[in-house]
């Protein structure tokens, strides 16, 4: 999403006219999450994708008439519909895209910048095109929906849906609006929050692929070992840091930046250095915690942290051996392993082929989305000023 943000910003200061198609909306198999934005310029360069191929080149014809002054659009593809093959959406889901052409008034330097330096930031438009932009997040406010009210409803609803790293559709304001309330609007919120964090201790080899791919998939990955000589950034090009510290000494000074995002990777294998770290990570709010280590390794790993005083309950959240079983060798084919599971182990995934499995192939997005409409339908939330 990033390249999209990015380039929609360099259009903007280069004077390129373009259109913004995003999806606010989605039912079933979608192969895209709300939010996954393409931009389509007047010279018919096109920069992202909303559905992974399936429905682009009717949404560049969309984008097209807008750009020609149709005005902004909002339309919904799924396998309901008597094209749904023609337009190619033939996963068995329905998405809802919104294409608008944004103005040179909008906020994309600033939201470029935010999510370059790692800021939490929301950016809201209309739902039905009209007005501009608006970008707000703990850092302020830029750019103007064009109403003051309305400004002041987006913010209050942008905040609580930043907070929880979700965007969708709300409705603020009043149908019979008084003074000092918005009228009533709804708007579409796209949430770009902090990124999750890769805690990898130990620069050994199997740690140098971990990150990269980590920082592939938009992990900050800051990477720990007690041994100057191995936790140099020349070995971690990738890493948003790397500290020379004794692991658990590290993560007690730093654990208010750990939560249920986070995925903690214990690469030492030796005890004297991973029994303390994951005794503490166990206890904390990390969302994957895992270590490595041959299966004897982990009995005596689990003998150690027992009698430390860590409880079943706490073990159990303890990944070891690290990593899903790929057949897998070397550091690189190990680092796949490790990522797999802290990917299944964040979106719900059973990490068992997809051939085995019945239902939807992106169930998981099926699941976050449909919990996502039950809250973020316009009739569902409203938020009055």
């Amino acid at each position: 999403m990033r390249h999209v943000i990015d380039q929609a910003a360099a259009w903007q200061a280069e004077g390129v006219r373009f259109a913004l198609a995003t999806v606010v909306r989605t039912v079933g198999s979608a192969p895209h999450p709300v939010g996954t934005s393409m931009l389509v310029a007047a010279d018919g360069r096109v920069v992202g994708s909303v559905s992974g191929g399936c429905v682009e080149a009717t949404v560049c014809a969309v984008a097209e008439e807008v750009l020609s002054g149709a005005g902004p659009a909002r339309e919904t593809y799924g396998v309901s519909d008597d094209d749904a093959f023609s337009v190619g959406l033939t996963c068995g889901g329905t998405i809802e895209v919104t294409v608008r052409e944004m103005t040179g008034g909008s906020p994309l330097d600033r939201l470029a910048a935010a999510v370059a330096d790692r800021v939490p930031v929301a950016l809201v438009t209309p739902l039905d095109g009209g007005g501009d932009a608006l970008l707000t997040g703990p850092a302020g406010t830029s750019g103007s929906l064009g109403d003051p009210r309305l400004d002041r409803a987006a913010r209050d609803a942008a905040a609580g849906l930043l907070a929880r790293g979700e965007s969708g559709v709300v409705r603020v304001g009043q149908a019979a609006p008084g003074p000092g309330c918005a009228p009533e609007r709804d708007l579409f919120v796209r949430s770009f929050g902090a990124p999750p964090r890769l805690l990898v201790f130990g620069a050994v080899d199997f740690a140098r692929p971990l990150v990269r791919i980590g920082a592939l998939l938009g992990y900050r990955a800051t990477v720990c070992d007690a041994r100057p000589a191995f936790a140099t950034p020349a070995r971690f090009p990738e890493a948003a840091e790397v500290v020379t510290d004794r692991p658990h000494r590290w993560l007690a000074a730093h654990e208010d930046l750990v939560d249920a995002s986070t995925a903690i990777c214990v690469l030492t294998h030796d005890a004297r250095f991973d029994v303390p770290v994951l005794e503490r990570a166990l206890r904390g709010r990390a969302g994957y915690v895992g270590a490595m280590g041959s299966r004897r390794t982990h009995e005596d790993r689990l003998a150690r942290l027992r009698a430390a005083g860590l409880d079943a309950a706490a073990l159990d959240r303890l990944r070891s051996p690290i990593g899903l079983d790929l057949g897998g060798r070397g550091p690189e084919e190990t680092a796949v392993s490790i990522v797999a599971e802290i990917v299944a182990a964040r979106r719900g995934g059973t990490g068992r082929p997809l051939s085995e499995l019945g239902g939807p192939v992106h169930a998981a997005h099926f699941l976050l989305n449909t919990r996502s409409e039950e809250v973020h339908e316009p009739h569902l939330l409203n938020v009055r000023s």
